[in-house]
């Protein structure tokens, strides 16, 4: 049996004709899955859009098409929708280009809204290094956790938390032993003065690896 494929045209053009919530998830799950760069402008266009369902799998789908999706996710970050702005930050951090870095820097340190503030904090620990000149790398690597100091302290435990899993990536990737002290003793201290973070399983797991390395 022969399967149809449907042109990328008329899949966007579903999406744009969507007229229920359940209607709007599945034609953005379907555009999603063709990964065709065509689909970026789009899929951008729905994180924007007040329903959630649709916005993860719009999500899941610019990961799914990677580097090939950051270009265009910068030039059309929302200032004024922290919603589209906290999707387009989970995507950035899901694909883990070092172009988007300077804003994950910012959003991380400084975004109002706390669901921006977690994904921006999460995404700095899932940078990829090998992307990253090797003469800028170690100072890459202090700008992150100096904004990761600064994310320690949030009032939010989920940005205190994302903080934990982010350090705990970025420790095995430096090789500065002053910066890999300053990561153990600022989640020694995370762990110590947050009782939250404390009883959370994979905080555990991090400290421990650390105390192991």
């Amino acid at each position: 049996m022969t399967e149809t494929i449907t042109p990328v045209n008329d899949l966007i053009k579903a999406v744009e004709e969507a007229d229920s919530a359940s209607k709007l998830f599945l034609a953005v799950s379907n555009l999603a899955k063709v990964r065709s760069p065509l689909a970026i402008p789009t899929l951008i266009e729905v994180l924007g859009y007040n329903n959630p369902g649709a916005a993860v799998a719009a999500t899941e789908g610019l990961i799914a098409l990677g580097e090939t999706a950051i270009t265009s996710l910068l030039e059309n970050v929302d200032d004024y929708n922290y919603g589209a702005r906290a999707w387009a930050i989970r995507v950035f951090a899901g694909i883990g280009d070092p172009r988007a870095l300077q804003l994950l820097l910012k959003a991380a340190s400084s975004d109002f809204s706390l669901s921006v503030r977690r994904a921006a904090t999460k995404g700095l620990g899932t940078i990829k290094w090998q992307q990253i000149p090797s003469d800028t790398l170690s100072q890459t690597q202090q700008q992150i956790l100096d904004t990761l100091l600064i994310t320690a302290q949030d009032g939010e435990w989920v940005v205190r938390y994302a903080t934990v899993v982010s350090l705990a990536n970025l420790y095995p990737a430096v090789h500065n032993l002053d910066l890999k002290n300053i990561i153990e003793k600022t989640l020694i201290s995370l762990r110590d003065s947050d009782p939250e973070i404390a009883i959370t399983t994979r905080s555990k797991l991090a400290l421990q690896n650390l105390a192991k390395g």
